[in-house]
């Protein structure tokens, strides 16, 4: 969810935010155009299963890694699904830093991320709608100011000092870009389950953090888990709108987030333990999101 990267080149290297020693993450942005007639804007004819969505999609850092820029994983979510699945028609165009806006253009020399549907596709997943509220800059926003009030509130302060929540304005702005989107997914894979996927949970479930392991103020966490849960309310409530499936990521990640210890964390922190983009999924973490996946893509076990 938090933006790894921009739009290739020197906007796919931006960094991710985290606090003073917190690792960058040099990112991504594009990997190869599936076919010509995709670079021209045309639909492409579309593969039984494709993938779409940003970094929480793709897992950046986790080993192995594909796709150039956009820092694909082999071992993310929808790769893992495909497989469990039998499914060897299988496109992920997922793509770090991808906002809704990336569905219809392009992110470097990656075609728009939906170019890769067509009549002849029958499972879309999409994971998407973080970058729009800019997550990842609320991440380093926040981590900044933990420096001097840690015991406090000061991001919370800062995104409510006009009198209201700025980003639960953001998150319902966010809304109907993703009804767009999925609206548009039926209309170019109209024979298709669709499945919008929601986001894991980052911060504690209850109490108030790991500071300074993760420089996040106490009063911060959860205001910032909050801010989490209704970006996956309000997904939830577009999937039911659209009448397309939702997979909650969060119940099964809790108790696994950035402030567990190395061998327990599916998400990891500012620095990283396992491999992973700083504050994303690590390869348990998308593992336990592909289970969660499964189910809404038909597949029983």
């Amino acid at each position: 969810m938090a933006q790894v990267n921009g739009r290739g080149g020197q906007h796919g290297r931006r960094a991710l935010a985290a606090l003073g020693a917190a690792t960058a993450l040099a990112a991504v942005a594009a990997a190869p155009a599936t076919a010509a007639q995709a670079q021209e804007g045309k639909p492409a004819t579309g593969q039984r299963y494709v993938a779409l969505g940003d970094s929480y999609t793709s897992a950046p850092g986790v080993p192995e890694q594909s796709g150039g820029d956009c820092a694909r994983s082999s071992v993310n979510y929808p790769t893992l699904a495909a497989k469990a699945m039998g499914i060897g028609s299988f496109k992920d165009v997922s793509c770090s830093g991808a906002k809704t806006d990336d569905m219809w253009r392009a992110q470097g020399d990656n075609p728009p991320q939906l170019n890769t549907l067509g009549r002849t596709t029958r499972l879309v997943t999409v994971g998407i709608g973080g970058n729009d509220i800019g997550f990842g800059d609320i991440i380093g926003t926040c981590a900044q100011l933990s420096v001097s009030d840690p015991a406090g509130d000061p991001c919370r302060k800062k995104f409510t000092a006009g009198g209201a929540d700025e980003l639960t304005k953001r998150i319902a702005d966010t809304a109907p870009k993703i009804a767009k989107v999925l609206k548009d997914v039926h209309k170019r894979a109209p024979y298709a389950r669709v499945v919008l996927v929601g986001y894991p949970a980052i911060m504690p479930d209850d109490g108030v953090g790991c500071f300074p392991s993760v420089p996040i103020a106490a009063g911060d966490v959860p205001y910032l888990r909050d801010t989490e849960k209704r970006l996956n309310a309000m997904l939830k409530e577009q999937a039911r709108k659209a009448g397309v499936r939702y997979a909650d990521t969060y119940a099964p990640t809790v108790g696994h987030d950035v402030c567990k210890s190395t061998a327990d964390r599916w998400i990891e922190g500012a620095r990283p333990e396992n491999p992973a983009a700083p504050f994303h999924p690590n390869a348990k973490g998308e593992s336990a999101m592909a289970t969660a996946v499964l189910p809404a893509l038909g597949h029983k076990s």
